[in-house]
């Protein structure tokens, strides 16, 4: 093999005419195994060769092995032999039976010199190795200083014990010294066996804690043992292994030294003492004696409703309900703590308990609710709100939308209003609040409220229609809430307008216009065409000017709510109109019987506002449920008074349906006795509405059609869609459910068509009022109408065989019928009355018989007719009745 130069290129010298291989570094072999049932198998053994290293290659394996022990040290090549002398790599080289050589003598593996890489990578591992050994070394001594903290801190705690142990001793002496002056002062009394001398044995027990550790422990043990010896020579200390001199010395107690028998208990030189657990409960004991202090009983002044719970009543006073049930079973009362009691029993069960009772309403919870009267330094001005009052189709919200510039008409069904509409107009830079009512006769009550939270009353009057009936009534609701009224003459372009009649006829209802020389005044107007309407914003600013309308907006808010509905998205909304100080996002108020935390407002164009003040109507979202239209509302001070004085209301008003119920309801057979006297029936329905106001005008509409004979029974009326539960309610009554402007969810339709409930839909009230008016006038019994026909006079009776009696008549007076109705009168008496059977002529069967002419009558089911009876024919008509 010719020579090569050194240029680091790795290539494999082999021999001449042999085979290339690599030497194995294991030694193989097959070894034989024999298992049960005389089988045998052939397994291959290999056994690797050791290799022999260099104390400077030991020394390299170990640092690679501590580099790769550290987590965070990156993987660092295997160690690998050292460099052999330039003289070897020349023999590799120069010549095949010297390199044949140096594999025989390297175990067949061929030595190299390392690369530049290679030796820059173990340089660097062997950096690496330093620096931790140097953090090694530095934990080291940070691990020995906290050894030697944690020592100290040891040694403390074990003084701290020993002077608490020697104190004990201490105090136990003066105990015994102080009993051995009493046995000495009563010598009658026993002698007792003589106790172990505890000074004796804590000079023992502190020996070990307080003695710093000698370096030689069987010497501090013999020390132990000798003391032990002097304080107790009988008993002898087992011997104890040695301890390491780097661990602390224990803690010698002779009272562990040896097990407790019956012997050494009873015997005579045995002093036992107590155990470490139970002077450790012993003093606990005494320390907890030493906090008990006995407290005097505070007496308090409770305050009693009308009705309290014990476990109320039980916090009111401060006792534990235990107590107080146990004083109301020692009278006889077997009560739980959630039990209801009235006031009287309440009030002797505080006066029993040694405290005051202070009797109080229960509707005091809501004293403070309305503020007083405000100064007149706080006033300030405020917007008019103005409430536009009328007929329906006089133009009302027509009026209304020339006022505002908008279009509400076209979004009402049926172009009536059947909702509250609250609206501000800027006329000359000065707001005036608008309240939109409707004009139907099912809305008076909206029509009442609109016009007692207001300040002035617009009674739009149409020129070609005059004084109608709500036009009367939207004057007598003004004069109720005592507020002036403005009049609004509209439809003046018309062609068949006529002013001066709606002058006139506004005189029998007591209104005097100001150009008839009264002080009311009036504008002539038209919406459609937008004519005089500033005059008619001047005319309200004018009035307002003359009321001097004045409020505090620096105060809590007041306010009524106009308007109130469910929304899908929204949850219960209510339009309130607030009177008194500002209303503010945050705000706790309460309406009727619900509460809200304010979470949003929204003026009438749907814009969030922070802010609400005097005069402002706004959407008020965050209350818990739907309040009812007209309810006050008010601003309190925190969440806790809210609830308390809704439960109140929401309690009364349960009382009172309970109550109404109770009257109405009561027992089967009460209900049973009403009906046969009164013999009313009744049409059941479910009421759904969109607003409020609404469901409540179509409820008072339809107790407005009853009579005595029939009425509409409204089993539940509410705000927002049908659901399964009102359908689940209807099946019950088998009534139908009325949904106005509401629709039914996926589940109620599915439930109503299972159950066969009708679900009918309507957009106008009208058209509802309508529908279930004809359905109670079908209820009602029909009409019974007599007409008379004629009379007849018997004049004598035959009797004939399988026909029976019939009497031979002369007309008197009128027509006979067949089939007709008669009545036998017997010295003008009523004997009989029933259907004609029979009417013959001679042989012949006849329909009628006229006056002057014979015949022969039979009458269903009666047979004792007489010569001189009077027969009266009529006839029968059932007409329908409608309410």
């Amino acid at each position: 093999m010719s020579d090569t130069k050194d240029t680091g290129d790795k290539t494999i010298p082999v021999e001449r005419k042999k085979t290339l291989s690599l030497s194995r570094g294991v030694e193989a072999g097959t070894v034989r195994q024999s298992f049960s049932h005389g089988r045998t198998k052939q397994v291959v053994v290999e056994k690797k060769k050791r290799r022999m290293m260099t104390p400077g290659e030991q020394a390299a394996a170990a640092k690679a092995e501590a580099a790769a022990a550290q987590p965070a040290a990156p993987q660092q090549p295997k160690p690998e032999q050292p460099k052999r002398p330039p003289q070897q790599n020349k023999q590799r080289h120069g010549h095949g039976s010297s390199s044949q050589q140096g594999r025989q003598r390297s175990g067949g593996n061929v030595l190299r010199t390392l690369t530049a890489d290679e030796a820059a990578a173990r340089a660097a591992a062997l950096r690496d190795a330093q620096v931790r050994a140097v953090e090694e070394r530095k934990q080291a001594e940070i691990d020995a200083k906290r050894r030697a903290e944690e020592e100290a801190q040891r040694q403390a705690e074990e003084e701290a014990r020993r002077k608490e142990e020697e104190a004990e001793a201490k105090r136990q002496a003066e105990e015994e010294a102080k009993r051995k002056a009493e046995e000495a002062a009563n010598p009658a009394s026993a002698p007792q066996p003589e106790p172990a001398p505890a000074q004796a044995r804590a000079p023992a027990r502190a020996a070990p804690s307080s003695a710093p550790a000698q370096p030689s422990r069987p010497a501090a043990k013999a020390d132990e043992s000798s003391e032990r010896g002097a304080a107790r020579p009988a008993k002898r200390a087992p011997a104890k292994p040695a301890v390491p001199a780097n661990k602390p010395a224990p803690r010698v107690d002779d009272r562990r030294k040896s097990k407790l028998t019956i012997n050494s208990n009873f015997s005579d030189d045995n002093q036992r003492g107590r155990s470490l657990a139970a002077l450790r409960r012993r003093r606990e004991k005494e320390k907890r004696a030493g906090q008990q202090v006995v407290r005097e009983k505070v007496m308090r002044e409770v305050t009693i409703p009308d009705a309290i719970t014990i476990q109320e009543l039980a916090n009111r006073m401060s006792e534990r309900s235990v107590d107080v049930i146990k004083l109301l079973m020692k009278q006889g009362q077997m009560l739980k703590i959630n039990d209801v009691l009235d006031a009287d029993t309440a009030q002797l069960l505080v006066e029993e308990m040694g405290h005051t009772a202070k009797r109080v309403s229960e509707s005091d919870v809501e004293e403070g609710l309305f503020s007083a009267t405000d100064n007149d330094t706080d006033l300030q001005p405020r917007a008019p709100v103005v409430t536009i009052m009328g007929h329906v189709d006089h133009g009302k919200t027509s009026l209304l939308d020339a006022l505002r510039h908008a279009n509400v008409v076209s979004g009402e069904a049926g172009g009536i209003t059947q909702h509250i509409g609250a609206y501000q107009v800027v006329q000359n830079g000065q707001k005036i609040t608008f309240i939109d009512t409707p004009g139907h006769a099912a809305f008076s009550a909206m029509r009442a409220r609109g016009a007692k939270s207001t300040d002035i009353v617009i009674l739009v009057v149409a020129a070609d229609d005059g004084v109608m009936p709500q036009t009367k009534e939207a004057v007598a609701h003004a004069r109720a809430a005592d507020v002036p009224i403005i009049v609004a003459i509209n439809k003046i372009d018309k062609p068949g307008a006529d002013p001066n009649r709606v002058r006139t006829e506004l005189l029998s209802e007591g209104i005097v216009v100001e150009s008839m020389g009264g002080d009311t005044i009036e504008v002539e107007v038209s919406a459609k065409e937008k004519t005089n309407l500033d005059k008619l914003l001047e005319m309200i600013l004018l009035q307002s000017e003359v009321l001097e309308l004045r409020a505090n907006p620096n105060r809590t808010a007041e306010g009524t709510v106009i308007e109130a509905q469910l929304d899908k998205g929204r949850g219960p909304v209510a339009t309130v109109l607030v009177q008194k100080g500002t209303l503010r996002v945050g705000d706790i108020l309460v309406a009727g019987s619900e509460w809200a935390r304010v979470r949003a407002m929204l003026d009438e164009n749907g814009n969030q506002v922070k802010e609400a003040p005097p005069s402002k109507p706004v959407e008020v979202l965050g209350f818990q449920g739907t309040p009812e239209a007209g309810d006050l509302v008010a601003v309190v001070e925190n969440e806790g008074r809210a609830r308390e004085i809704v439960d109140y209301r929401q309690r009364q008003k349960r009382e009172k349906a309970s109550i109404t119920a109770a009257g109405t309801r009561g027992s089967l057979e009460q209900m049973m006795n009403r009906l046969q006297e009164q013999g009313k029936k009744e049409v059941s329905l479910v009421i759904k509405s969109d607003v409020q106001g609404s469901a409540e005008a179509i409820v008072g509409a339809l107790d407005a059609l009853g009579t005595d004979e029939v009425a509409a029974r409204v089993l539940h009326s509410g705000v927002g869609g049908i659901t399964e539960a009102d359908v689940t309610l209807a099946a019950a009554s088998n009534a139908p459910i009325i949904g106005f402007n509401v629709r039914a969810n996926k589940q109620a339709r599915e439930a109503a068509e299972r159950e066969g409930i009708e679900i009918r839909y309507y957009a106008v009230i009208y058209d509802l009022v309508d529908d279930v008016k004809a359905t109670m006038s079908g209820l009602l019994s029909p009409e019974r109408r007599e007409t008379f026909l004629g009379n007849a006079e018997v004049l004598q009776v035959f009797n004939i065989s399988k026909v029976g009696k019939i009497a031979g008549c002369l007309v008197t007076e009128g027509i006979v019928e067949r089939g007709a109705e008669v009545r036998l009168i017997r010295d003008d008496v009523v004997v009989h009355e029933g259907k004609l059977a029979t009417l013959k002529r001679y042989k012949d069967d006849v329909k009628s018989v006229e006056s002057g002419q014979e015949c022969g009558m039979n009458f269903e089911k009666y047979q004792d007719m007489r010569p001189g009876d009077v027969i009266e024919c009529f006839r029968v008509e059932q007409i329908a009745r409608t309410l």
